[in-house]
């Protein structure tokens, strides 16, 4: 049976487990809006680099 022979420090279980982390999503400021929103994704509000390119209409969402 594998036992090992020498305790694991802290510093090398660290580098091991590096990649395990929770990945903050990239917010900025939409001057546009007003809202913060992730990078190169459209606002809720439907706007992408100062233009409106999607139509938030709320009766088009009931039909």
């Amino acid at each position: 049976m594998a036992v090992p022979a020498r305790r694991t420090s802290k510093t090398k279980k660290a580098m091991r487990r590096g990649h395990i982390k929770l990945n903050v999503p990239n917010l900025h400021f939409d001057a546009t809006t007003g809202e913060y929103r992730v990078s190169h994704h459209v606002s809720p509000k439907g706007f992408y680099k100062g233009e409106q390119v999607v139509k938030n209409d709320k009766s088009d969402a009931n039909a």
